[in-house]
């Protein structure tokens, strides 16, 4: 695949701390893909999808030059669904994996894209082993989408990917503690309230009441920093 002409529909690249998991605070660029398979009711990128338009394309030479200028050591890629471009999204992660600069690049997707090729792709590539990690988003049944999830999926990751289930209600967290203890294996495991319906507290309370050690509470620190609604942070 040719990364001069290859193109891609993004939405924006730009560089701050990381919000939420294993590398909250660090300083990050973030890729933005265009394209989403969900409509969750709770999204808060409702801008990465249609009706609305990609802001620009770039190629995959573009989306390189642009990470290795802001030389952070932390990448994450997002959308939006950044692995619904199939073989351009591959090639993409091969890409900047092979950025020197880059350490880390985490890759949040939604739970409705089978990892298979990717996680396949990772294992043949020393680098890609060593720097691509997976962040699936399970959704709830708040989110309007949990049918739609691939629970495949479980078998796949490994122990530095992360399992992150965002909670609306108490429906949310029992179905979130029966998806955990019927079908996860590896992976850091992550429980994010949904700001408008799940105080905070409320779900540290669920957490601890559930005895489960392994499950961390999960706040986008990004929203507390900045206004909610502003992008670009």
């Amino acid at each position: 695949m040719n990364a001069d002409t290859t193109v891609l529909p993004m939405v924006e690249i730009f560089e701050t701390i990381e919000g939420e998991g294993s590398a909250v605070g660090k300083q990050t660029t973030f890729i933005r893909l265009f394209h989403c398979n969900l409509r969750c009711v709770w999204c808060d990128t409702k801008y990465s999808y249609a009706p609305s338009k990609p802001e620009f394309e770039a190629t995959l030479e573009d989306i390189a030059h642009k990470v290795s200028r802001l030389a952070n050591h932390y990448v994450c890629l997002t959308g939006g669904e950044p692995l619904i471009h199939g073989e351009k999204s591959l090639a993409l992660i091969e890409m900047l994996a092979n950025i020197d600069v880059i350490k880390d690049i985490h890759i949040e997707t939604n739970g409705a894209i089978h990892l298979k090729p990717f996680i396949n792709m990772r294992r043949l590539s020393a680098k890609m082993t060593n720097k691509v990690r997976f962040i699936m988003d399970f959704k709830l049944p708040d989110s309007g989408e949990m049918k739609k999830m691939i629970y495949e999926n479980f078998d796949l990751l490994d122990e530095n990917d992360e399992i992150k289930f965002v909670i609306g209600s108490e429906n949310d967290f029992q179905i979130a503690m029966e998806i955990i203890d019927k079908y996860h294996k590896k992976g850091r495991l992550l429980m994010s309230p949904v700001w408008e319906t799940m105080k905070p507290a409320n779900l540290v309370k669920k957490v601890l009441n559930s005895q489960r050690k392994d499950i961390q509470v999960n706040l986008q620190i990004h929203k507390i920093i900045w206004d909610p609604e502003k992008r670009g942070v």
